[in-house]
């Protein structure tokens, strides 16, 4: 069971721009093999940091519109919201402890 939900343009003000918590938005596609790649360690990251961060998911081929409004044109593209604002990007594939690394910085 993971521990990382999807989000849609629907609940992306609740579940994002609104979260007590900071929370990590992953934009992904099915077909996207990176974005595979990197979906077990967002679930790792997700159950270790349980409490302090939410993690979640954006498809961006079914959500294009929200892909758009934050500029998503290489996935898998995670930005970090902290009080409905973006405080860091991660482009492309990425070690664990890097993405801990940046994430840390805002726990």
């Amino acid at each position: 069971m993971s521990n990382v939900a999807s989000v849609s343009t629907a609940t992306f003000d609740a579940e994002v721009l609104k979260s007590a918590k900071p929370v990590l938005v992953d934009f992904w596609a099915e077909w996207c093999g990176p974005c595979k790649m990197i979906a077990p360690l967002l679930d790792e990251i997700a159950t270790e940091q349980a409490g302090k961060l939410k993690i979640v998911k954006v498809n961006v081929d079914t959500e294009q519109a929200l892909a758009q409004n934050f500029g998503i044109v290489s996935i898998p593209t995670l930005l970090l919201f902290k009080g409905g604002v973006v405080k860091e990007q991660i482009v492309g594939l990425a070690p664990k402890k890097a993405l801990l690394e940046k994430i840390s910085a805002h726990l």
